[in-house]
């Protein structure tokens, strides 16, 4: 997926600045999505340009000026067709999972460490993305607001997002159990008697 269309998908939610975009991809796009406030600036000019949005400039007294986008017809014919368009596989590189590939010749306990971190990352998306949910079930049960809502994309990429770091911390549980449970039998170990350890270390012909 490019960028491009990730805007214009945020532009269903209607006219938004730059600023307010950044926000919107922070919180709400960056559990399938991520780009910077520069590469959404960017993208905007190209997309301006392409006539596929629309931007206006609103005056402020005590700041500077600011422009507002907002999707065209040709941006909104754009996105549909896209829709219609199979995806590309999705690839995944996920660095935590080369350094647990390799832990066992490696450093186990920063490795550890690692895991524990991506776990707290986790717990921290969990959380930001049960705000986001509250706020737009307004009180509602998911049924009703499933029933009622004008648009039921943003939650369901709100629900893939939360389901992924649920996943996220499941497996990583399931790895310091893991990575505990064979630090706690080595450590118990009994070590070598001294003429195994030079046997052991002797080369061999």
């Amino acid at each position: 997926m490019s960028l491009k269309h990730a805007v214009l998908a945020a532009l269903l939610e209607g006219e938004a600045s730059g600023y307010d975009l950044a926000k919107i991809f922070d919180v709400s796009v960056a559990n399938f999505w991520a780009a910077t406030p520069q590469q959404l600036y960017r993208e905007l000019d190209k997309l301006a340009e392409a006539g596929l949005i629309t931007a206006r400039v609103v005056q402020q007294e005590r700041r500077p000026n600011k422009r507002m986008f907002s999707l065209t017809e040709p941006g909104m014919r754009d996105l549909a067709a896209y829709t219609s368009t199979p995806p590309r596989p999705s690839a995944v590189r996920d660095e935590l999972m080369v350094q647990v590939q390799a832990c066992d010749e490696g450093d186990t306990t920063a490795v550890r460490g690692f895991v524990a971190q991506r776990m707290e990352a986790a717990r921290a998306k969990l959380a930001r993305y049960d705000r986001l949910r509250e706020w737009m079930l307004a009180g509602r049960d998911e049924e009703t607001y499933l029933n009622e809502a004008e648009r039921v994309g943003p939650y369901l990429t709100l629900m893939r997002g939360r389901f992924f770091e649920e996943e996220n911390l499941r497996w990583g549980e399931h790895a310091l159990t893991v990575l505990d449970r064979r630090a706690t039998a080595r450590s118990a170990a009994p070590a070598p008697a001294p003429s195994e350890a030079a046997e052991a270390a002797a080369p061999r012909g």
